[in-house]
């Protein structure tokens, strides 16, 4: 399969509140506008300690298709590789992303310390080490200001460095507001930025007398203001403070007649983007002397002592006022404009593509009739698992496109499909309704894209594939839905079940157990066998899947397969369950999910694998230790693999519990019903002796079902030919 060459790939972590997310922001929006196409590859920061959702700039740039986000652990390929933020890798990265490009630019967009600390933030010469070890010495060091180059030469006197800096860019028609002179009745001096004590001055009397408590004049600050009150101890009656976040800044400077910023004396700024977005505004600056080798005449220059006499003085004379305002404004675009990115990005090689000659046809269409398999995130691989496994037993010309929200999307594509990543909502951290509006314009392009004759989910019906269906009546939209959901749970869902041309539902060789909502809701659902991705047939044989695992010959083996965040869970039982294992003689083999994005803590004498799909090794083993999630469950059964179950009892929907019990009273399979209690030893004591493996073996041989998948393929291809039948 032919891998997709992006122009550019930007490595960062997306989830910086402040000036890293909203410059790459505005070289995403230059690229696209350029007919760039630019991927993501996220990598989480270590100084980002809490749980943050991406920078809604950046989500919103993802949602309307001008960046692609990767999934964790995709292939990227790029002409040119930017990485952004050398506090990434104060420490090593768990996994390195899987990165080819033509070159690599390494943008220091903070300096490495301050005045007292030249390291305070990250040591230079560590961190070139890493980024050298993971993406060549090739690699460009780019500096983002002359603060920063002076910073970085000063940590490390022989770092080699660009000749230009890597400048920030703006787009200043989308900020600019005319204006004639000061916009208020008395002058207003403001200031934006996410909340940080450096970033403000060291003390009380400086603090005021660049943000005067005075009366004839208001100070109107965008985030941090409440640092400022606790240094004063009390709230000026002429400020307004405004939280982070609450409003956005083109919104802010409209309304401020001057952007004055000071900050502490130690703080080396790197860049100032908040200063550069009041100049594209409109709006005098106000700074200090320091900032003049990246502002030049631009800003005016001053000490805090000196702003309330310059304030006053601008604001009674417009005519200088919007002098000021438009010298600004030329100094930004013909500096900081998108044409500067542009240019950059061509001097490495990255040039838009010509435009075709007007006399070229439009490439046609993609031939209809595709089907396009959509699944949820979930934690594990189950939904993603269940419809490549239809997917790839339909008839061998028929388009096939796997839009996945699981990291899983590589395996998708490893597994030979065209793949599709839709980034889940955990990944985003957005809201319940940004995320449906996100859904819904993600799958609509998917259908625009690949116009697909059937559309099946593997998913509760979230609001975005709701009205994604509802709006698209002229595809066949089939609802894949598992059984044996926990009693009296997911009757909202089941609600939905309207917005579905059709419901197929893979069987579940526990349905007498079966109390869930679906058990009663069969009326015109399409009912197939159990689904496993691999048929029988497909196994390897005992002696390759031990050589292919690295288990040694001549001695039992066992799996530990205890699911999606089980075994962080039950760490105490599984240390007792692989203890026994190994008194009892059995090799271990610890299964970690293929697309796991956490490192499982290990467990005594267990070598770790990770394969997709783990199924095909399973008659490696006289011993299976797993969850009873459904996929799983259904391969062991239907293989004949010796299994004990531990049920996941914390599940949403899925009644694992009820599942195990009927194999285990079926005679299929062991439960260990208390895992941390008596009854792990007992169940564990009588499962490592050869003769009950032989007993449940051979149950699962009398009762294992067929595989589902080949008659789920067979109705949905049905569909392509005939969409009259959809309804």
């Amino acid at each position: 399969m032919t891998a997709t060459v992006h122009d550019v790939a930007i490595l960062s972590d997306f989830r910086y509140p402040g000036g890293t997310s909203a410059s790459i922001a505005a070289e995403i929006r230059a690229q696209a506008r350029a007919g760039l196409t630019t991927v993501l590859v996220h990598v989480r920061s270590p100084h980002l300690k809490q749980n943050r959702p991406f920078h809604p700039l950046l989500t919103e740039l993802i949602k309307d298709g001008s960046a692609y986000l990767a999934a964790e652990g995709e292939e990227v390929t790029a002409r040119l590789l930017v990485v952004r933020q050398p506090r990434i890798f104060t420490e090593d990265l768990r996994t390195v992303p899987p990165i080819r490009a033509g070159r690599a630019v390494m943008v220091l967009n903070q300096a490495p310390g301050d005045a007292g600390d030249p390291a305070r933030y990250y040591d230079f010469a560590a961190v070139r080490q890493r980024v050298q070890g993971y993406f060549g010495a090739g690699i460009e060091w780019a500096p983002i200001s002359p603060q920063v180059r002076a910073e970085v030469l000063r940590a490390d006197p022989g770092a080699t460095l660009t000749g230009a800096d890597w400048h920030e860019i703006i787009d200043g028609s989308e900020w600019w507001t005319d204006r004639p002179g000061p916009v208020s009745a008395v002058p207003v001096i403001g200031r934006h930025g996410r909340p940080d004590p450096v970033k403000w001055p060291r003390t009380v009397p400086e603090l005021l007398q660049a943000y005067p408590d005075t009366p004839g004049m208001r100070v109107r600050i965008l985030g941090g203001g409440e640092l400022a009150v606790e240094k004063l101890g009390r709230t000026p009656a002429n400020w307004e403070i405004i939280e982070f976040g609450t409003r956005e800044p083109a919104e802010f400077l409209r309304g401020i007649d001057f952007f004055v910023y000071f900050h502490d004396p130690d703080l080396i700024e790197a860049f100032g983007r908040t200063i550069m977005e009041a100049m594209a505004a409109g709006v005098p600056v106000v700074i200090g002397e320091h900032f003049r080798p990246l502002f030049g005449d631009a800003a005016l220059y001053t000490t805090p002592e000196g702003v309330v006499p310059l304030v006053r003085a601008l604001y009674a004379d417009p005519g200088r006022y919007r002098a000021v305002a438009l010298r600004a404004r030329e100094f930004v675009e013909a500096r900081f404009g998108y044409p500067s990115h542009v240019a950059r990005l061509a001097d490495r090689g990255v040039r838009p593509g010509a435009p075709p000659p007007p006399a070229l046809a439009p490439p046609p269409p993609p031939p209809p009739g595709a089907v396009l398999l959509v699944s949820d995130n979930g934690v594990g691989l189950g939904h993603l698992s269940r419809l490549m496994a239809i997917g790839r037993r339909l008839p061998g010309d028929t388009p096939v496109v796997v839009a996945t929200q699981s990291h899983g999307a590589l395996v998708a594509h490893q597994e030979g499909f065209l793949t599709e990543y839709i980034p889940s909502r955990s990944v985003l951290g957005l809201a319940r309704s940004g995320w449906a509006e996100l859904l819904r314009s993600r799958l609509e392009y998917l259908i625009e894209l690949h116009r697909p004759a059937v559309v099946a989910v593997d998913s509760v019906p979230h609001d975005g594939i709701v009205a994604a269906a509802r709006a698209h009546r002229g595809i066949t939209w089939v609802w894949v839905r598992r059984p044996m959901w926990r009693r009296d749970t997911g009757a909202e869902w089941i609600e939905r079940r309207d917005a579905f041309d059709h419901v197929l539902e893979p069987g579940e060789f526990a349905a007498a157990a079966d109390e869930g909502p679906t058990v009663e809701d069969r009326a015109g659902v399409r009912l197939v066998g159990p689904i496993t991705y691999l048929d029988p047939d497909e196994l390897a044989e005992p002696e390759d899947a031990r050589q292919a695992l690295g288990i040694e010959p001549g001695r039992p083996a066992a799996l530990l397969q205890l699911g999606a965040g089980n075994i962080n869970d039950i760490a105490s039982p599984v240390a007792r369950i692989a203890r026994h294992l190994r008194d009892a003689g059995f090799q271990l083999v610890l299964a970690e999910s293929a697309i796991a994005t956490e490192p499982m803590p290990p467990v005594e004498g267990a070598h770790l694998v990770k394969l997709y799909p783990m199924s095909r090794y399973l008659r490696g083993f006289d011993l299976v230790v797993s969850a009873s999630g459904y996929n799983s469950f259904h391969e062991l059964i239907a293989f004949g693999i010796p299994a004990v179950f531990l049920p996941n009892r914390e599940t949403a929907l899925d009644d694992q519990v009820s599942r195990a019990r009927f194999a285990a009273a079926a005679g299929a399979a062991l439960i260990i019903e208390d895992p941390d209690g008596p009854d792990l030893d007992r169940v564990l004591a009588r499962a490592v002796r050869a003769d009950v493996r032989e007993a449940l073996s051979r149950r699962c041989a009398e009762v294992a079902p067929l595989n589902g998948a080949a008659d789920a393929a067979g109705w949905l291809a049905a569909f392509i030919d005939r969409p009259e039948d959809a309804r």
